[in-house]
């Protein structure tokens, strides 16, 4: 099993920048893929980026590639969100989920654990 607990959350004025962190337990994600979602109130869930198990392969949904940076440190079994400019339809609760791959992946389906999310709000 692997606990995920992400952090990082809150109140930003667009164009501001929030850093998300999802620090897992339970068993080690050193060989696990791992992927950042987000909902919106009224939406679906939705894929925002991922990272392979060695922090070289990374995939960005297009609506954030350029300003929003995965990364993680497998030492501290921890994956990041550096989110910049940010806009207010980014708002949205948002979660990590690591899957039993390695590799990559932008389906909701092939993640087998997932965190409780975090809030992240952008003002205008």
């Amino acid at each position: 099993q692997v606990q995920l607990v992400e952090s990082g959350g809150g109140l930003v004025q667009a164009g501001g920048s929030l850093r998300l962190s999802c620090a897992a337990s339970g068993r080690a994600i050193v060989s696990r893929a791992m992927g950042w979602f987000r909902q919106a109130p009224g939406k679906e869930r939705e894929f925002v980026s991922a990272t392979s198990w060695s922090g070289g392969s990374t995939y960005y949904a297009d609506s954030v590639k350029g300003r929003f940076t995965i990364s993680r440190d497998n030492a501290e079994n921890t994956v990041y969100l550096q989110m910049t400019s940010l806009k207010p339809e980014n708002t949205a609760t948002y979660y990590c989920a690591a899957r039993l791959s390695s590799q990559t992946s932008d389906r909701q389906n092939d993640y087998t654990y997932w965190g409780q999310g975090t809030q992240v709000t952008v003002s205008l």
